[in-house]
C-alpha cells in the first residue's frame, strides 16, 4: 500500500508575480525562500524547503499539487498502480529536484480532476527553521479540486492512490486523507460544472490567527468570502478569502485526527447548511468560483 506523509506543496499560476508575492508574504504569512532561474518564486509556511511556488502566467490557477511520500520505497507501488490505471508518470530531472529540495519526484496528469499531481521525497537536509510572521501558520493543510467527475475521481484517489475517505457532505464534496496521515483531509473533491481549483488551505496554530486575519485582510483589500465559521465534518474553524487573482484561500484552526489502526468509519453527511458551517455564516458567491478559480488546471507534465 502506498503511504504518504502529507500534502507538501502547491504551485500556482499568477498573473502579476510581484503582487502575488507581496500578498503571500505580507498578508498570508509565507516566507520567501528563493527565486528560480525561470522566474518562479518559492515560499514556505513551515520547516519544509518550500510549500508554495508562484509561476508567472497569463491565466491564474492551480498548476501542481505535490504530495510527500513516506519514503523512497513508496515509488515502486505508486508507479505500478499508475501504470495499471493507464497513466504515464514523468520523472522530474535531478537538477530541478535539487532546486526544490527533493531527492526524487514524479509527476502525472490526473484527468479526472484535470491537474498535474506530483509525488516526491524531500532531501534529508532540505528542512530549515521557519519563523512565523503575520500568522502562526502550522502547515499547508489541503487542496480541494472542482470536477464534474467527482464520483470517478473519489474512486481513483481511493482505489489507485490509496487515499482514505473521511466524510462526504451529500454529493457536493468528499474529504480524503493522505493515508496514514492522521488529519481529516489532505484533499477534497467537489462536484462542479468544470475542472478548477476550489481552494487551498493553510492551517494556523491558534484561533487568534483567525481573528487577527480579519483586520489584516480588510486592510489589504482582500475580500473575506466565507466565515469565520466552523466545519462540522472536520471540526475546523475556518476563514476563506481571495488572493489578488480571485483564487480562494483558507485559514483554518483545528482538525479531527484519525488513528492509523481502527479509525472511525467515513460518514455520509446530509447536504444542509448546518453541515457546512455550524456558526451559520453566509458564503459570498465569489467563494470557490472566483475569476481565477475557473481557469483550467495544470497541463500534462
Amino acid at each position: 500500500m502506498i503511504r504518504y506523509r502529507k500534502l507538501g506543496r502547491v504551485e500556482l499560476g499568477v498573473t502579476d508575480l510581484g503582487r502575488a508575492r507581496r500578498f503571500y508574504e505580507d498578508v498570508v504569512g509565507c516566507e520567501a525562500v528563493a527565486m528560480a532561474a525561470d522566474g518562479d518564486v518559492l515560499l514556505r509556511c513551515d520547516h519544509d524547503h518550500h510549500s508554495l511556488l508562484l509561476h508567472p502566467s497569463a491565466t491564474a490557477g492551480l498548476r501542481v499539487a505535490g504530495f510527500e511520500l513516506e519514503d523512497a520505497a513508496q515509488f515502486a507501488p505508486l508507479l505500478a498502480r499508475l501504470a495499471q490505471a493507464g497513466l504515464a508518470p514523468h520523472e522530474t530531472p535531478a537538477a530541478l529536484c535539487g532546486g526544490r529540495g527533493q531527492q526524487r519526484a514524479v509527476r502525472v496528469f490526473e484527468p479526472l480532476v484535470g491537474a498535474v499531481i506530483e509525488f516526491y521525497v524531500p532531501q534529508p537536509d532540505a528542512a530549515r527553521p521557519f519563523r512565523p510572521s503575520v500568522a502562526r501558520i502550522q502547515r499547508l493543510g489541503h487542496v480541494v479540486f472542482n470536477t464534474p467527475d467527482a464520483a470517478q475521481a473519489v474512486a481513483f484517489w481511493r482505489d489507485v492512490l490509496n487515499f482514505r475517505v473521511s466524510d462526504a457532505v451529500g454529493d457536493m464534496i468528499t474529504f480524503m486523507r493522505c493515508w496514514p496521515s492522521p488529519w481529516h483531509h489532505g484533499i477534497g473533491i467537489a462536484q462542479a460544472a468544470r475542472k478548477s481549483l476550489h481552494h487551498v488551505n493553510f492551517m494556523v496554530t491558534e484561533i487568534d490567527d483567525i481573528g487577527r486575519a480579519l483586520a489584516r485582510l480588510r486592510q489589504a483589500g482582500s475580500p473575506v468570502v466565507f466565515g469565520p465559521g466552523r466545519h462540522p465534518a472536520s471540526d475546523s474553524v475556518f476563514l476563506y478569502y481571495l488572493d489578488p487573482d480571485g483564487l480562494t484561500m483558507e485559514y483554518s484552526f483545528g482538525m479531527e485526527a484519525f488513528s492509523e489502526r481502527f479509525p472511525r468509519e467515513a460518514r455520509q453527511l446530509p447536504l444542509a447548511p448546518e453541515w457546512l458551517d455550524h456558526w451559520g455564516s453566509q458564503r459570498d458567491p465569489r467563494c470557490f468560483t472566483g475569476a481565477g478559480a475557473n481557469a483550467p488546471l495544470g497541463e500534462p507534465a
